[in-house]
């Protein structure tokens, strides 16, 4: 089994519809796919409704959230959308996301260069509006060669010159709320130290004590010293361990099934998890 478990669609920053992501999933030869969108369950029914025979939805979200004054994103998997207090948090992170779009465009212009707010809008489309957007902006300005480029100190990094705080969720409440709704939850790419400052590890410890299920460690942001260094850590602390894309369609080079996740560790995703149940695909429209 080729089994996915971090993509992204148009229901957030990704530039594949929910339908074209799980086509292009199956096209892909993956087995099992997971719609992880920012702070949003809002593709599940198109990707549900267009999910090719032979391939399996996990259906989840990836949460933004700080701890001692580092952003990390946690990813959700198989919780009940419908939970009433996570649905709440999500709800006011999503929110948060616009204002703290128009102030990031403000600061660029600021620094002289000329993006505005239509042209991030335009971009973002029917998606929840943020930085990976203002990102393309500049790529389309010609301000810097790819999305990527954009995630530095200069830009748009945390502590960036163009970089506004946006609400996000403590991670010990995230745990909370996600296990509170039936969800698994696994930490997306903990070393990724080229996106600005990582959570340490006597945190992640303190997170695994409160319920973490995994750490995503086969991830194209981690260097096979990190990854080895992550594989050292979940065993010490009994996590599970995952791989995946983190697929962004054209916003990134990265490609669906780059990186996946072994067929034990999906299966016990999926003992853990009480709040949804994989889908099954039957033959989409």
């Amino acid at each position: 089994m080729r089994i996915d478990l971090h993509c992204h669609s148009t229901a957030s920053d990704g530039t594949d519809t929910p339908a074209e992501l799980v086509r292009n999933a199956a096209a892909a030869g993956l087995d099992v796919v997971a719609l992880t969108d920012h702070d949003s369950t809002r593709g599940y029914a198109e990707a549900v409704a267009a999910l090719p025979e032979g391939l399996t939805l996990v259906t989840g979200a990836e949460l933004s959230c700080r701890v001692d004054g580092v952003s990390m994103h946690m990813l959700a998997y198989l919780f009940d959308p419908e939970e009433p207090a996570l649905l709440a948090e999500r709800e006011l992170v999503r929110d948060d996301r616009v204002p703290r779009a128009q102030a990031m465009v403000a600061r660029l212009n600021a620094l002289g260069v000329p993006v505005t707010w239509e042209q991030v809008l335009r971009i973002a489309g029917d998606g929840s509006v943020g930085r990976p957007h203002v990102a393309s902006a500049l790529v389309e300005l010609g301000v810097v060669p790819t999305v990527s480029d954009a995630f530095t100190e200069e830009w748009l990094a945390d502590g960036g010159r163009a970089f506004v705080e946006k609400h996000e969720t403590d991670p010990f409440e995230a745990i909370r709320l996600v296990k509170g709704a039936g969800g698994v939850c696994v930490f997306a790419h903990p070393g990724a130290a080229k996106r600005g400052r990582t959570v340490p590890e006597p945190v992640i410890a303190e997170l695994a004590a409160a319920g973490l299920d995994g750490i995503e460690v086969d991830h194209m942001d981690h260097d096979e010293d990190t990854r080895a260094r992550l594989r050292g850590l979940a065993a010490e602390l009994g996590l599970l361990v995952t791989g995946s894309s983190d697929y962004h369609g054209s916003r990134k080079t990265v490609t669906l099934g780059e990186f996946t996740t072994h067929p034990e560790v999906y299966g016990e995703i999926t003992r853990r998890a009480t709040g949804a149940f994989p889908v099954p695909g039957t033959g989409g429209a």
